[in-house]
């Protein structure tokens, strides 16, 4: 289980979890809700640091947002910093798989004294529906069923074995075996949807659109992604590593949306090789 906090900043109070030892690396995602069972991205990171997987506005035991833009990723990327201050951590490092790597190439762009390392998974710099390959464009075969899913998990009285039903559909779709579901999600973890936050963010990244802001990012960048990902499709990762100067980018053959458990070993193994060379200040690759 994971340690619950709530810590009060100058920007209302928020709830975390952390777990592992080491130096300290946020986590966090766009619209999910946390709580003590952890999350498995973040499981990934916890033999290498300690990682503070955080619950933004809206979502669990964190503040209420009074206006609908606190949601946005602008906003919500000052959210991180008070929480870093109230923390009392100098600098930290930052992990986001899907919109949690949107999330933190914003904030290395906003905030780079801030973060000593990013690593971005599955995600993308810009608008990633636009290309056929995405589950989200009207043209892919599986857009419709992937939006009743979406639609359907925001209901508000679903009973939990409904709600894991539906979310298990979703995850499916996202994966190069879907009939390794059971194995890849066998751990005890529940977390839920932000159904606001969601909603927000379904209106923001429409225009959202980092690309030409990636050239200014100097935090040492860790890009990984899936082969096979229908979320954020492959060609964004390789467009973020394309922009940013001090970064790499590594393929997942096997993989869809989750190379962290689709590859498990290979990713940690990853991960571990680039975290080693940050503290020997050697090159990655």
């Amino acid at each position: 289980m994971w340690n619950q906090q709530l810590i009060h900043t100058n920007r209302g109070t928020f709830e975390l979890f952390t777990k592992g030892q080491g130096d300290p690396l946020c986590i966090t995602h766009l619209y999910s809700q946390f709580n003590e069972t952890g999350d498995y991205f973040a499981d990934s990171f916890t033999s290498l640091h300690k990682v503070i997987l955080i619950n933004l506005k809206d979502a669990g035991n964190s503040v209420t947002a009074f206006q609908e833009d606190e949601l946005s990723m602008k906003e919500t990327i000052q959210d991180l910093e008070a929480i870093r201050e109230a923390l009392h951590i100098s600098s930290w490092h930052f992990a986001g798989h899907s919109t949690g790597g949107m999330l933190g190439l914003l904030y290395a762009i906003n905030y780079p004294q801030s973060l000593q390392s990013l690593v971005v998974v599955g995600a993308a710099a810009s608008d990633y529906t636009k290309t056929k390959d995405c589950i989200y464009h009207p043209e892919h075969p599986q857009f419709s069923y992937m939006q009743q899913l979406i639609e359907d998990l925001k209901l508000p009285h679903l009973t939990k074995e409904e709600r894991t039903t539906l979310s298990t559909e979703r995850t499916k779709l996202s994966l190069y075996r879907p009939d390794q579901y059971e194995t890849y999600f066998s751990k005890p973890i529940y977390k839920t949807m932000a159904a606001s936050r969601m909603n927000y963010f379904s209106k923001e990244f429409r225009s959202f659109d980092l690309r030409e802001q990636l050239a200014s990012v100097t935090t040492k960048t860790l890009i990984i992604c899936g082969n096979h990902d229908v979320q954020c499709p492959v060609a964004y990762s390789l467009q973020i590593q394309e922009s940013i100067k001090n970064s790499s980018f590594i393929p997942f053959d096997h993989s869809n949306h989750y190379p962290f458990l689709e590859e498990e070993e290979k990713f940690s193994s990853v991960i571990t090789t680039f975290y080693h060379s940050l503290k020997e200040g050697s090159e990655y690759l």
